[in-house]
């Protein structure tokens, strides 16, 4: 199996919050772990391709935009 890159494991995540999805869902959805996604999950915050609203994580638009131009590159 290949190394994925920061990108496709950020818009992996992306993709598993599209509907709203605790970080349980995520850890599993973009195949991480919960050390390793705290910091992703930060940077998304920080970058608004995510939101948290209480204990749920949703993509925003702009992290729907972050999904289609990774996919293009790749």
């Amino acid at each position: 199996m290949m190394k994925r890159t920061r990108f496709e494991i950020q818009a992996d995540i992306l993709k598993t919050a599209k509907g709203g999805v605790n970080k349980t869902h995520l850890v599993y959805g973009s195949y991480t772990n919960f050390v390793i996604i705290n910091n992703y999950i930060k940077h998304l915050i920080e970058s608004g391709l995510l939101i948290k609203d209480r204990k749920r994580y949703y993509t925003t638009e702009k992290g729907l935009k972050y999904i289609r131009k990774v996919k293009a590159i790749l």
